[in-house]
Formats: C-alpha cells, sequence, structure tokens
C-alpha cells in the first residue's frame, strides 16, 4: 500500500498567516500538523508516500525532505491549481499505479492514527473505505448517508440540506478501482473534481465501500479555533520535562517542558505549556495550552491558550489569549498619546479592538 498526502491548499481560513507559510506547517505543540499525518502513515506500516504540493511546494520540500527522518520514501508531485481531492489522484494516477492506497489530507489531525483503519483495509479489501464522524454543521463537509445496516448508500459535497449529520474524515482508503471513477468525473459546482463523487461512482457501479465511525479525536486545522483545540489536545498528554535553564525565581505548575536552550526567568508556568528552544520567558505569566515556539520572547508579559510561532516577541503586555501569533511579529504596548490605533495589516487581517 502507498500513501496519497495531500499538501497544496492555499489556506484562505488561516489568513493573514498564510499568505507566508504553507497551512500544513503552521505548528500544534511545536511541530507542523503535517508530521502527525506522515507519523501516522509511517506507524501504519506504509513506507511510499506521493505527496501533492501547490504552490507552496519549497516550503513543503524543505520541511520533509526525501521523507526518510519519517521511515518514509517521499515523491512529490505538482498540482498547478487545487482542483479538488480527486484531481489529485488524478495526477498520481501513474505514482499509484496499480496499488492499494490511502489518502490523506495533511492539514488533519487524528488522534489514534490510522493503522486500525489500514489493518481492517487490508483484511476485508472493499473497494473504498472512508472515516465518518458526527458533526454539528454538516454543510460544510462531504456527508454520507448510511442504510440501517451501516453500509454506505449515498455521499455529497457540502450538501445544503444533509440527509445526515455524518461528515468525511480526510482520511480515504482505495484499491486501483477508484482511478477509473476519477478518470470519469466531470467538474462540480465548484469547479472541481470531488472525491465524494468519485465514491459514490463506484457505488453506483456496484462496489463496495466501507465505513467506520470514529470515536476519537478529530480536527481538520483550517481555522484559528480548531487549531488551538487541537494544540489543546496535544498538550494534555505531555509529560514535565525541563532540560532548559529555569531559575529559583521561577513557578512551574503542572505539564511543562522546558526545551534545551530556552530560558525561563522571574516567570510563572501553568501548564501544560511547552517552551521551544531558544526561546528567552522573562518577568511574565504563561498560562495552560499554550505553546512557544523556538526563538520566540516573551517579556513582562501574559498569555494563554495561544500558539506563538517562531522568534515571535510579546513585551509589555497584558493579557493576550486565544490567538495564534505568526513567525517574527512583535507585539508591544500601544503608545499612551495620541489616542488612536495605528496598524500595519496584512490581507483578510481579523483585529478586535477595544475602545
Amino acid at each position: 500500500m502507498k500513501a496519497l498526502v495531500l499538501a497544496g491548499g492555499s489556506g484562505t481560513r488561516l489568513r493573514p498567516i498564510t499568505h507566508t507559510s504553507a497551512k500544513q506547517l503552521v505548528p500544534v505543540a511545536n511541530k507542523p500538523v503535517l508530521f502527525y499525518g506522515l507519523e501516522a502513515i509511517a506507524a501504519a506500516g506504509i513506507r511510499e508516500v506521493g505527496m501533492v504540493v501547490g504552490e507552496t511546494h519549497e516550503e513543503i520540500e524543505g520541511a520533509v525532505g526525501d521523507g526518510s527522518a519519517f521511515g518514509l520514501e517521499v515523491t512529490y508531485l505538482r498540482q498547478e491549481a487545487p482542483l479538488g481531492l480527486a484531481h489529485a489522484v488524478l495526477i498520481a494516477r501513474e505514482y499509484l499505479g496499480e496499488d492499494d492506497f490511502v489518502m490523506y489530507l495533511g492539514d488533519n489531525f487524528i488522534v489514534g492514527g490510522i493503522e486500525p483503519l489500514v489493518r481492517r483495509f487490508h483484511d476485508e479489501r472493499p473497494s473504498a473505505q472512508i472515516m465518518l464522524t458526527r458533526v454539528a454543521d454538516p454543510r460544510q463537509f462531504g456527508v454520507a448517508e448510511l442504510d440501517a445496516a451501516g453500509r454506505v448508500t449515498g455521499l455529497e459535497e457540502k450538501p445544503q440540506v444533509p440527509k445526515s449529520d455524518l461528515a468525511l474524515v480526510g482520511v480515504y482508503l482505495f484499491t486501483p478501482a477508484v482511478h477509473e471513477g476519477v478518470s470519469a468525473l466531470k467538474p462540480s459546482w465548484r469547479g472541481e473534481l470531488e472525491i465524494t463523487d468519485a465514491i459514490q461512482w463506484l457505488l453506483d457501479a456496484g462496489h463496495r465501500v466501507d465505513s467506520t465511525l470514529i470515536s476519537g479525536y478529530w480536527k481538520d486545522t483550517g481555522n484559528v479555533t480548531d487549531m488551538l483545540e487541537v494544540n489543546r489536545i496535544l498538550l494534555e498528554e505531555l509529560d514535565q520535562r525541563l532540560d532548559g535553564k529555569v531559575d529559583d525565581a521561577s513557578e512551574i505548575i503542572g505539564r511543562v517542558v522546558v526545551e534545551a536552550g530556552a530560558e525561563v526567568t522571574r516567570s510563572r508556568i501553568v501548564g501544560p505549556v511547552v517552551i521551544g528552544a531558544g526561546a528567552v520567558v522573562r518577568d511574565s505569566y504563561i498560562g495552560p495550552f499554550t505553546s512557544v515556539a523556538e526563538n520566540c520572547h516573551v517579556v513582562d508579559s501574559e498569555i494563554e491558550y495561544s500558539i506563538l510561532l517562531r522568534r515571535a516577541s510579546i513585551e509589555g503586555v497584558r493579557r493576550i489569549e486565544a490567538s495564534l501569533i505568526g513567525h517574527d511579529v512583535e507585539v508591544t504596548p500601544a503608545p499612551n498619546t495620541p489616542r488612536a490605533h495605528r496598524l500595519v495589516l496584512g490581507d483578510h487581517s481579523k483585529v478586535q479592538i477595544s475602545s
């Protein structure tokens, strides 16, 4: 079995972070979300990975390399435009050959990995196997309809009137039978080749499509709220480790990781928190569910339930929470006078100001 990892999306819901960074490389618990997926693929015993990349291919390729760091062999496949999940399968046709494959969306996060799903597929070999989870608003997802026995009877992409609350999770397993369905597709109303339409083609052609309702945790990390939630889940698994410097005037409470090369001085850290290598925390409070990346500076400030990316600096600010702060950002107090806001903001930014 091979894996097809989709890492070509532009991440419009994470702008302005994704104006300069690939959405799959935005870190949770100080590790890019894409890496968790690659680790799950390797843990399932898969070694050959085709990675579909787009405009951010240089950044993705620079981070993942040849895949050897994950125990994988990665081949990069260029997608000139994000034309749908089934389009990714189409351009990977030669690479996939006649092998079974798992298709994994690179910005998805699944607690517990995919090894049980792969094992079941290997043992039972339906033409396709999908993962489902119950969601509050199915209109944002591909939606599956099941019969009384739990078999898949129909699928629809982002329906205005959903027939169930069962959304497709971003992991799919296929035999080569799916390629005939993909080659028969026409673009949907969204102008994309939909993988749900390819699976529906398999159903219409009499193929067996199995489903698994996951009871564990899944998130599409496509927006800030979900990124922070995944960060929270991962930090819950931390064990305390203080490899960096923590002075006697600081207070460390709970599951806190201070990486080697980080320095904590006269500060209070309430876990779960991770502080990356080279980071400096001084005269500050860092509260639960916060990830501070490498070489960040937090001085005379308070922050919790947030993600700071590499080299971000926060100085003299009370109080920050539920925030995603990008690379090389500087956050400082505004001057007391004149009483006005001075902003330099990227396209599609969202700012909340208390006046």
